[in-house]
């Protein structure tokens, strides 16, 4: 009966707040981190108590409100002050408004979007969607372009595209209780992120953060990447 008493000694564990693991996809590498969003403590973070840009993993697990941090990842682009480029909205507190309009670079490469954080959900809204539903987010930041919008893949990534960087993004499900973010571990291009969000993942709607300083904090992989100042970051406390 002993495998019977570790049977029930597993199944009397928490929970790990956030399962990552490393999957190979059509010959690129990623890391997934998926999330209970009806459970976990999903935040966004952004400047400290005093006000200073928070900016790095390691500064982020000194905050007294963090305590033990799980998961961390960069959620959107920001300015070379660090501050949001679009949309951003820390417990209840906007920063920054809407951007709905086209523009330079990869956010203004519509459609663009949204990722929303309540106390009990996470959603990907495209930003036109996001506009007209005005859902009730205790957290929420702007980033583009979309990667996938109602399972459909972004209509200007080219499959045979030569642009490549690391890349970060996040989906969500139908019903907002799971959030499923990753970053790959190998140079890819849009379409080929986006269709691993929308085939591999089944995710029907997913945001693109960043790519070439695309950061991943994972305790329970031991991985707490580095390199340039973070903007707002997305991370799971305990």
């Amino acid at each position: 009966m002993r495998w019977l008493a570790v049977a029930l000694l597993f199944w009397a564990l928490p929970a790990a707040a956030v399962s990552c693991e490393d999957v190979d996809y059509l010959g690129n590498s990623y890391t997934v981190c998926t999330v209970d969003a009806t459970q976990e403590d999903l935040r966004l973070f952004y400047k400290d108590a005093e006000g200073g840009v928070i900016g790095s993993f390691g500064a982020l697990e000194d905050l007294p409100s963090v305590g033990s941090l799980a998961f961390a990842m960069n959620a959107g682009m920001y300015h070379d002050d660090r501050s949001p480029v679009g949309h951003y909205v820390e417990g209840g507190i906007e920063t920054m408004r809407v951007i709905p309009n086209a523009g330079p670079g990869n956010f203004g490469l519509l459609p663009n979007g949204v990722f929303c954080i309540t106390d009990t959900s996470a959603q990907v809204y495209e930003t036109l969607a996001y506009v007209a539903n005005a859902p009730a987010c205790r957290d929420a930041t702007q980033s583009g372009p979309m990667l996938v919008i109602d399972g459909v893949l972004h209509p200007r990534f080219l499959p045979d595209s030569t642009s490549r960087f690391v890349r970060n993004g996040v989906g969500t499900s139908a019903d907002g209780a799971t959030a499923v973010f990753a970053i790959s571990n190998n140079s890819v291009t849009f379409y080929e992120f986006g269709s691993f969000f929308k085939d591999y993942l089944a995710m029907p709607n997913a945001l693109y953060f960043d790519g070439k300083v695309s950061r991943l904090y994972s305790r329970a992989q031991g991985r707490s990447d580095f390199g340039f100042q973070l903007g707002p970051m997305v991370g799971v406390v305990e």
